[in-house]
């Protein structure tokens, strides 16, 4: 069995080789650095440069793998959520793809595909590892923890209430002056200063302060995540100082507002542990290659597995591995899928 996987839900243009044991023999991600001077991704440039890289993208990947597509059993691609621009592009492609030769599809959800990235096996061809487990999925458009029980089904114990964890790296990378994508560029800055230099909501010293609010209570005693909080409090920070101070404490200002991000991810992730008696928890999504959450997920009493950070941005190979683990629909029955931007196929 080979899978050829296309990911096109954001920014970055995908297509991955993936046998039947779940070993990458191919993953080719080609990332869209035009989006920087606007500071965000802008959807239909996004979907202009999928067009033209896609089809380069897919004959790369079977270039790499050493196969023809008449060596291909199954196309995958991510059917959403994201841009849906961009999902109809690789969505299409891979359709097209299935169906001139009348192979099966695998229509995948994104975010099962950031669990099942941690399904791929290792380049030693080491196994992967296997449920259950509790699974962490921190990415630019969503954070949430599930319960994974075998692949292909999981439980979802709680998710963001607004931004998503790599949105809070990005915005308020933006608001410190920084370039975008802002997660690598925050933590680069942040290197250099004290995590605990100022207190912002769902930080440590926040916590030890006493810092609630109104409803913060009963927030406490959920799963779900919540950002949009803290995006505000850099805010307001950023407004009350000199551009001057602003200037001179950036560095403590980047340390400190990535620690109260990580510190939500690790208490709500140390708190699902607690509640469910799980000793195995998994890690997904772009902000799994932060430095920082990184180390802390080494720290927790459990046994923790973080994919290569190539498998944590959006790639293809973890689209293929969640296929190999989802519903194959038969050929002509997937030609009249569509993408779906949020909420339809989403867990």
């Amino acid at each position: 069995m080979r899978v050829l996987a296309l990911e096109t839900s954001c920014d970055d243009t995908c297509a991955a080789v993936v046998d039947g044991d779940g070993r990458i023999q191919a993953n080719v991600i080609s990332s869209q650095e035009v989006h920087d001077r606007f500071g965000g991704v802008v959807p239909e440039i996004a979907s202009r440069h999928h067009l033209e890289l896609v089809n380069l993208v897919v004959d790369q990947a079977l270039a790499d793998a050493g196969v023809a597509l008449e060596e291909i059993d199954l196309v995958a691609a991510t059917q959403g959520p994201g841009l849906v621009g961009a999902l109809l592009v690789g969505l299409s492609t891979a359709k097209a793809l299935a169906a001139a030769r009348e192979l099966p599809f695998a229509a995948v959800d994104h975010i099962q595909g950031h669990v099942a990235a941690n399904f791929l096996a290792g380049e030693g061809g080491e196994p992967a590892f296997e449920p259950p487990f509790l699974c962490l999925i921190a990415s630019g458009g969503h954070t949430l923890l599930t319960h994974v029980g075998e692949p292909g089904r999981f439980t979802v114990l709680g998710r963001t209430l607004d931004d998503a964890a790599g949105e809070a790296f990005d915005k308020g990378a933006r608001m410190l002056g920084l370039g975008y994508p802002g997660g690598a560029a925050l933590e680069q800055l942040a290197a250099g200063g004290d995590p605990e230099a100022f207190s912002f909501p769902g930080s440590r010293r926040d916590r030890l302060q006493g810092g609630r609010g109104p409803g913060r209570q009963a927030f406490a005693n959920s799963l779900d995540f919540s950002f949009a909080g803290l995006k505000t409090a850099l805010l307001y920070r950023l407004r009350e100082m000199p551009e001057a101070q602003v200037r001179e404490r950036a560095a403590d200002l980047a340390a400190s507002y990535q620690a109260a991000i990580v510190e939500s991810l690790i208490l709500r992730a140390e708190q699902a542990l607690e509640r469910t008696d799980a000793t195995r928890l998994a890690v997904g999504g772009g902000v799994a290659a932060n430095g920082e959450l990184r180390r802390r997920l080494g720290a927790l009493a459990a046994t923790v597995h973080v994919p290569p950070r190539e498998l944590c941005t959006d790639n293809a190979a973890m689209i293929a591995s969640a296929a190999l683990h989802g519903e194959h629909l038969p050929y002509p029955a997937y030609l009249g899928l569509d993408a779906y931007a949020t909420g339809e196929g989403s867990p």
